[in-house]
């Protein structure tokens, strides 16, 4: 790999990923929706593109392409969750122009992005104790144990939750939301546990990193965390990277209830917004996510060191607006 596009580098994970991309001799493309000067990684990459928002799909792919051809890019790594959705779709007009997606199987992404699926999937394997996770149009809200959870069957960074505390405000939801958009799960009270995982498909080998978050954003980034071990949960995360068929680096969410049991949420198929975390710990994520594209074995896991980790903002001058005149 000599050139990749990442998409997204407004993210939490962008500064990671473009530090170690370069420490390993990659060229580095940027592109986000916003202008380079809104955006403190822009200076960090090689180059750097504004794009149409993912959504707008058939402009977004593109300028995209057009911009992969310029820069002579032979893989994409992609950040958010509606861009890994469009480039699934897409895949055989990156192989047109001989472009690597490092993102797993179209069949894994498809499950992945579903929750409904992913807890069906989950529980018929017996694998990692899921969320009960029912389309809310097939539940029966009068006899919902209260509080639940109300979030996208495909949502991404909390955006659409919604805590429901009884039948009346679940009705009251229903009269302006896209019901058949929707899930509903139980709600438990615990903390939410991140892991990172790595599993190469062609060699079965996977690293497993998890933290507790401690202090999250309003769109779920911890910003806060312990870095820890605990050899069950790893073999579970192991178990369902394997049944899923996970290639590179995913994230694994899971509540552990005050119970003491974890239960899976969800498996995002791309960095998680604190990839950097696992990486101070002693695992380079992002390295050998690529490995897992190019051929190279990844690194074994030998275990990471169980830390406390703080994230903190910087300011970052992007650009002198002169004075009119000058």
């Amino acid at each position: 790999m000599k050139t990749a596009l990442v998409t997204a580098i407004g993210s939490f994970s962008a500064d990671i990923v473009i530090k170690n991309l370069k420490n390993n001799g990659i060229r580095v493309i940027g592109c986000d929706i916003y202008p380079a000067e809104w955006i403190a990684d822009a200076k960090s990459t090689d180059s750097f593109y504004q794009v149409p928002y993912a959504t707008q799909e058939s402009s977004y792919v593109s300028k995209m392409l057009f911009i992969c051809d310029k820069e002579t890019v032979d893989a994409i790594i992609v950040l958010t969750d509606v861009e890994a959705d469009v480039w699934n779709r897409h895949r055989e007009e990156l192989k047109a122009h001989s472009i690597t997606l490092c993102l797993s199987c179209e069949e894994t992404m498809l499950l992945c992005r579903d929750k409904r699926k992913m807890s069906s999937f989950l529980l018929e394997k017996g694998l990692g104790n899921p969320i009960e996770t029912v389309n809310i149009l097939d539940a029966d809200i009068e006899a919902i144990p209260y509080p639940a959870v109300v979030k996208p069957y495909n949502g991404r960074s909390s955006q659409g939750l919604h805590y429901v505390s009884s039948t009346e405000e679940m009705k009251s939801l229903l009269t302006f939301c896209e019901a058949k958009e929707f899930v509903v799960q139980p709600f438990y009270k615990g903390s939410i546990i991140t892991v990172d995982v790595v599993r190469q498909e062609t060699t079965g080998e996977c690293a497993v990193i998890c933290r507790r978050e401690l202090l999250r954003t309003g769109n779920g980034a911890g910003t806060s965390v312990l870095v820890f071990t605990n050899a069950n949960l790893e073999a579970i995360c192991r178990e369902i990277a394997e049944a899923l068929n996970i290639n590179g680096c995913v994230n694994f969410e899971f509540i552990e209830g005050e119970d003491g049991i974890y239960r899976m949420l969800e498996c995002n198929p791309r960095f998680s917004g604190g990839v950097e975390f696992s990486c101070l710990a002693g695992y380079d994520c992002i390295t050998n996510h690529i490995r897992c594209f190019t051929g190279e074995k990844i690194e074994p896991f030998q275990g990471i060191t169980s830390m406390y980790v703080a994230r903190k903002y910087e300011e970052y001058i992007t650009k002198i607006v002169e004075k009119e005149g000058e």
